[in-house]
């Protein structure tokens, strides 16, 4: 299918937009891990955890609210909201900056707790900006290519790892002037926020697919209904409950039965069958992409800092790899339909991670990487095609609150079970090797989800460790880090429940005749009608 000029510009802009939101996340989070930030702000690890957790939350929250009402405020209204977003940012942490520049010592205490609050709003919301990015391009392209959703999801998707890949490169390069004056990244981020600004301010936006089939509101709503609601409205609320300051815990419950109860009361379904499932495989899913990732660049980064290379380095060999693949992820998903290429990533990303469990050396941990980089090359945007495809009703709400579900989930359920699985390794481990000091170097602990407490689990405390003699301290070290590398081997527990859930999908779908998209009828939308509900 040809398509026109506007179009092509539409794409381009939207795929510009993403690069900007990877810039702005990837530059935000060198500016905090390299520690140039806390030196300037007198930061601890705590407010540096605290900091970076504020780009995060926003993100996940804004795809899902924003998709409830982009079908109102028409999609050039969150593209402008969004570039509104990274201005108020960048205009934030500028103020932050003047008012540690330059204090006189007496002062500086009180200039820094000031620009900590400008730092941590700007964050929040860099993050709705981010968010809302997501929530516009995704149904555009989706509408764009109604024909080959998964195939140019998945080149859009490609701008994510694109813009980890160029503000990488700009960090290595620019790390003598980053460190003299931070404020040139900034500079940059800017950069691709004017390019789709500019592409897209005067550009015409399609109705959304959807829309101009006649569909309803409701029926939107309905295709992710009360079991989708349930489990988007849950995560919101007990993400809230983390992050905002004495939240009182039956407050999330009120919030999520109201919420969840007026969803109901209107759209009055459970939802798509076949999303629920999809929402279901989504959480592994976005476990295994996201949620492994610090481990893993961690395992990377070690050779590399031995051989007197830069860490980032990791970020960017694996970032380029996914921008290559999914640039040309098109004749992959023609031969291999997209439940095919699911099937065939979550394989291999359970062969990748156990691998990586146990690589040692430089090469052997690069190939292993390799092949789990390829793998999880595939998952977000491939999932987010095959959402598009199979539930064209739910227009932007089923495409982005898969999203957003996903990426709560990492921080919400995730990354705890993740480091339950180190820890738990660790303290088998030392107690395996070094049983004369396990009792005196390990505390139990509660584990959490969403903030409560579910059940005890004993850690090995790193201050235990310090107090050990040099030579016993160093082994225990070295113990941990090997029991947190072998911990990725427990990791594959949730590609392999993707991979017996993408295996049932794949043989329902041949019951019914192979794996095909579901296309809207076509009524004739007004062109003035792009908000319409």
């Amino acid at each position: 299918m040809e398509h026109s000029k506007n179009d092509k510009i539409v794409f381009w802009g939207c795929f510009i937009a993403l690069i900007t939101t990877s810039m702005a996340f990837i530059m935000r989070a060198d500016l905090i891990n390299s520690g140039i930030w806390a030196n300037e702000f007198g930061l601890d690890k705590v407010q540096s955890g605290v900091l970076f957790g504020a780009g995060i939350w926003p993100f996940a929250i804004s795809i899902i609210l924003f998709s409830l009402i982009i079908d109102r405020v028409g999609y050039k209204f969150a593209m402008l909201f969004s570039f509104g977003c990274y201005t108020v940012f960048g205009a934030l942490a500028l103020i932050a900056y003047g008012l540690v520049d330059g204090a006189s010592p007496e002062n500086l205490e009180a200039a820094r707790s000031s620009a900590w609050n400008y730092l941590y709003w700007g964050s929040v919301v860099l993050g709705l900006g981010n968010g809302t990015v997501e929530a516009f391009i995704n149904p555009v392209v989706a509408t764009l290519f109604k024909d080959e959703k998964s195939k140019w999801l998945n080149i859009l998707h490609a701008g994510w790892p694109a813009g980890l890949v160029f503000g990488g490169i700009l960090f290595i390069v620019l790390g003598s002037a980053i460190e003299a004056d931070w404020r040139v990244l900034i500079a940059f981020m800017f950069a691709p926020a004017l390019v789709y600004l500019v592409m897209l301010l005067k550009a015409k936006f399609p109705v959304n697919e959807r829309v101009a089939a006649g569909s309803s509101y409701k029926e939107m709503l309905g295709e992710l209904g009360v079991v989708g609601a349930l489990v988007a409205f849950t995560l919101i609320f007990f993400q809230l409950g983390q992050v905002i300051p004495n939240w009182p815990g039956w407050l999330t419950w009120v919030l999520i039965i109201v919420s969840v109860g007026g969803f109901g009361a209107y759209c009055r379904k459970l939802g798509d069958p076949l999303l629920i499932c999809l929402v279901i495989i989504m959480m592994p899913l976005a476990i295994t992409e996201l949620g492994t990732d610090g481990a893993i660049s961690g395992l990377m980064a070690g050779p590399l800092q031995e051989m007197g290379w830069s860490p980032t380095l990791v970020l960017i060999y694996t970032s380029a790899i996914m921008m290559v693949l999914r640039f040309n992820a098109g004749p992959v998903i023609q031969k291999m339909t997209p439940l095919g290429l699911l099937m065939a990533c979550s394989a291999v990303a359970i062969i990748g991670l156990y691998l990586l469990s146990f690589a040692h050396g430089l090469i052997f941990i690069f190939a292993a990487a390799t092949i789990y980089g390829v793998a999880k090359s595939y998952f977000w945007p491939t999932m987010l095609g095959t959402v598009a495809e199979q539930t064209p009703k739910g227009g932007a709400l089923t495409l982005n609150a898969i999203a957003g579900i996903g990426m709560l989930c990492v921080g919400i359920i995730g990354s705890p079970i993740i480091g339950y699985f180190q820890e738990s390794s660790a303290n088998k481990a030392i107690s395996e090797e070094m049983p004369e000091v396990h009792d005196a170097i390990v505390e139990e602990k509660d584990f959490e989800l969403g903030g409560y407490s579910i059940a005890k689990y004993t850690a090995v405390s790193q201050l235990g460790v310090s107090a050990l003699p040099e030579e016993q301290s160093a082994q225990a070290t070295v113990i941990q880090e090997k029991a947190n590398q072998s911990s990725l081997a427990k990791i594959t527990i949730f590609p392999a429940f993707m991979l017996l859930s993408y295996i049932a999908l794949f043989l329902y779908f041949k019951s019914k005749g192979g794996y095909k998209p579901k296309v809207l009828g076509s009524a004739k939308p007004d062109p003035n009608e792009e908000t319409a509900f």
